[in-house]
């Protein structure tokens, strides 16, 4: 069965009721739940087909998509995939359009059209009722728009790590990390959580990129102190690297379960930014964050996309703060050897 998606797995697909009934779909487009067998289900199929770090992220997107097109009534488990047309897809893109963030919109578009091309690979949609479907646009948005958010400031992050130091349990070095790989390495949420021991050598993170490409990440400085300090409350086992820590501060060994879920770097970062008096972060912030300070400092985009995971520069770009006197300062830092000459 698809896992049904909670506000604390991915706040960004969560809907309110009032939400769900603000959406056009005519009572004879109505959609009604059915039993699917996961392997019947083009959803599920689709997911599986997914690279680990997306799959969490990607059902938020189909469950919101779901509950919306049935206001309620079904959810990415139960919606009947292959009867979607056009007209479910647009209501759909309008409605995303006017409840939702451009890249949240086209994700989740993008997730419905994965399904819907999952559901014609498994011949429960003609050629054509796919393609009509699918053939849903995109959300336009602004450059900007793109890595919406906000970068979190040097005074923020010295209050969010004197949080962790004030801690004196294992969690203190532990959310330490947690954090230090969100700003100081740029990792995403799954990332981190899906960090193991053996990905921690040579003073570098190794780590499965969002588009199925490995890369490494150095170690910060400073990073690899907390690292060390957690690793002494942790032990040398292999697993996962950021453990769950139970009441009474003891650390879960499961080398299988024992680990921590995106969800639970959501949730550390924000225990942690209420403790440091701070506005609530996404972890996502610190990902910008990681990004815009390496561009400020005057890395180059190829070698900070390479370090983001990204495919395509222009989405690395985006997390480029740099305002126009820092683009001034790069010009004037060229040299033009013309010298004046008397006038004629």
């Amino acid at each position: 069965m698809i896992p049904e998606p909670t506000l604390q797995d991915n706040p960004t697909f969560d809907v309110t009721f009032a939400e769900m009934l603000d959406i056009d779909i005519r009572p004879q487009d109505q959609l009604i739940p059915l039993v699917i067998a996961p392997g019947d289900n083009p959803a599920a199929v689709y997911v599986a087909s997914l690279a680990e770090g997306s799959r969490r992220t990607m059902i938020g997107a189909l469950d919101l998509s779901a509950r919306v097109l049935t206001r309620g009534l079904c959810d990415a488990g139960t919606l009947p995939w292959w009867q979607l047309r056009k007209i479910h897809t647009n209501a759909l893109r309008g409605w995303l359009i006017s409840h939702r963030q451009p890249a949240t919109a086209n994700k989740t578009l993008s997730a419905v059209r994965g399904t819907l091309r999952a559901a014609w690979d498994m011949e429960l949609l003609s050629a054509e009722d796919y393609h009509r479907a699918a053939s849903v646009k995109s959300v336009k948005f602004k450059q900007s728009d793109q890595a919406a958010g906000r970068a979190i400031t040097h005074g923020e992050i010295s209050a969010l790590l004197r949080a962790c130091a004030a801690d004196r349990t294992a969690a203190g070095p532990r959310d330490a990390v947690v954090i230090g790989c969100l700003i100081f390495s740029g990792l995403r949420r799954a990332e981190v959580a899906g960090l193991q021991l053996g990905d921690v050598r040579d003073g570098k993170f190794w780590l499965n990129s969002k588009n199925n490409t490995r890369r490494d990440v150095p170690i910060a400085p400073g990073l690899d102190t907390a690292l060390d300090d957690w690793l002494t409350w942790r032990g040398l086992d292999p697993g996962p690297l950021i453990r769950q820590i139970r009441r009474g501060g003891h650390i879960q060994t499961d080398k299988r379960s024992g680990g921590i879920t995106p969800a639970a770097v959501y949730n550390i970062i924000n225990q942690r930014a209420e403790q440091a008096g701070i506005a609530k972060l996404a972890p996502h912030d610190g990902r910008r964050t990681f990004a815009g300070e390496l561009l400020d400092n005057g890395a180059d985009i190829v070698t900070v996309q390479k370090l983001m995971g990204h495919s395509d520069p222009k989405t690395t770009a985006s997390y480029d703060r740099r305002n126009d006197r820092a683009r001034t300062r790069a010009v004037n830092s060229l040299y033009m050897p013309w010298s004046k000459h008397q006038s004629p």
